[in-house]
């Protein structure tokens, strides 16, 4: 598998992975009716480094890694994952997330924050727990899940 910078060509192949993601509704605080061109210009933002997942030519992940927060909180990242459907279960968020965490260390950040991990998404959560991720706050019933309904979110941190 080979992780690399997202080009513009990449786009479509992006929009193929966080569509879908999007519309389900289940993972992300995102408009579920957020338009395609919305979507991409929110994830290929100016504030995001954004990379790629490939095998045998195929896009099939995709993440992006910015600072958390600006001037005194700069030192911290904060970045985003998302992968194919076809590719869920393979080890590809992992290797992204390995990736992130490298990627952040030579950029110099000193730790890394998710903001809003949606609690039922558990296979995120125990990902996040195996790369030495903390759950450091909760907040409470902050997600509402398309089908579990109101679910809590998790801020998870880590230092570098």
């Amino acid at each position: 598998m080979l992780i690399r910078p997202a080009q513009a060509e990449d786009a479509a192949a992006i929009w193929s992975i966080i569509g879908p993601v999007i519309r389900a509704g289940e993972t992300y605080a995102l408009d579920r009716a957020m338009p395609g061109g919305d979507a991409l210009a929110y994830w290929l933002g100016a504030d995001k480094q954004v990379f790629v997942a490939e095998e045998d030519g195929r896009v099939l992940g995709t993440y992006y890694l910015r600072a958390n927060q600006a001037g005194g909180g700069g030192h911290v990242a904060n970045c985003g994952y998302m992968t194919h459907a076809d590719a869920q279960g393979r080890g590809l968020a992992r290797s992204m997330a390995e990736h992130s965490l490298d990627h952040a260390r030579l950029r110099g950040f000193r730790a890394m924050q998710f903001n809003f991990v949606v609690s039922s998404n558990t296979r995120a959560v125990r990902l996040w727990q195996s790369l030495g991720f903390d759950i450091v706050g909760t907040l409470p019933l902050a997600f509402e899940h398309p089908t579990h309904g109101f679910v809590d979110a998790f801020v998870m941190f880590r230092s570098l």
